[in-house]
């Protein structure tokens, strides 16, 4: 009897141990992979982006079109761009400090307000380009929707330093509004319609002009160059001021699918076109 005991009892932690065997296989194989980390796919966005020009005589703001790859917010993008970017307009430059990092940015009933690591207040320019550099910022944020003002912090405060900013104009003031009076070049630059959009008659065409008694030539060509149409309009300022313009075409329907709108004005002069912006669009 006692070994039939004993065979019961070693049989019976044999199977003990190899269901307990069991159960941690199975919780082996039913536990969760640890999840791997997603890597932000960068992507292509278009941003407007206001450098610095200086002449001999003047200093003023230009207007640049910059495509750029980016795992970002766009709108940090576009500020970093005029860090890091590189002006495509002849003698135009940069003015925020490289080395300049964008901490944050938030938007709150309008006001976007950008935090800078301190890296921002190094820049050494006079009160021109003080001026000029905090309003190429304000300009590139308010080409975003939503955003009608921006202010500025340095590593989340606004201290005596940050306050002071480059020595000249400060921060006093903020927050800073939209201001294109002191934007330059291009002459002119079209919102609406934008490359490869699709349209159709009656066209609503809309932008900005720095242009002799604020009067801008619109025409509709087809593929060809062959004229649909053609109209003026007056902007809301003539030069030396910058006025927005809006004007409705209308066209008959065109053969080809592809076209463009040509934005100009004339010379008074001599009649010639200048500073003409060719948007191609698809009918």
């Amino acid at each position: 009897m006692k070994k039939v005991g004993h065979k019961v009892l070693v049989l019976f932690l044999v199977l003990l141990l190899a269901g307990l065997a069991g159960c941690g296989q199975k919780s082996a194989t039913n536990k969760s992979p640890t999840p791997t980390p997603q890597t932000p796919k960068e992507k292509e966005v278009t941003v407007a982006v206001y450098y610095l020009k200086f002449t001999a005589q003047d200093a003023y703001l230009v207007r640049e079109v910059h495509k750029i790859q980016t795992e970002k917010d766009a709108r940090v993008a576009a500020v970093e761009e005029l860090i890091n970017g590189v002006p495509t307009t002849p003698g135009a430059s940069t003015v925020i400090p490289l080395g300049t990092k964008v901490l944050g940015l938030k938007v709150d009933k309008g006001l976007a307000t950008v935090d800078f690591s301190r890296e921002v207040l190094k820049a050494n320019v006079g009160s021109a380009g003080e001026a000029l550099g905090i309003q190429s910022i304000v300009n590139t944020l308010t080409e975003f929707p939503g955003i009608d003002r921006v202010a500025f912090t340095v590593e989340g405060k606004v201290d005596e330093q940050a306050r002071d900013w480059w020595g000249h104009v400060g921060l006093y003031d903020q927050p800073f509004k939209r201001n294109l009076s002191v934007v330059w070049e291009p002459v002119i630059w079209v919102t609406s319609p934008q490359p490869g959009d699709k349209v159709s008659s009656p066209l609503k065409v809309t932008g900005t002009a720095r242009v002799f008694e604020a009067t801008v030539n619109l025409r509709v060509l087809d593929k060809d160059g062959n004229k649909l149409a053609e109209t003026h309009t007056m902007a809301t300022a003539g030069a030396p001021e910058r006025g927005l313009f809006e004007a409705t075409i209308e066209f008959p329907k065109p053969s080809s699918a592809q076209g463009y709108v040509e934005v100009f004005w004339y010379s008074p002069k001599d009649g010639s076109e200048l500073d003409k912006v060719r948007v191609p669009v698809k009918f």
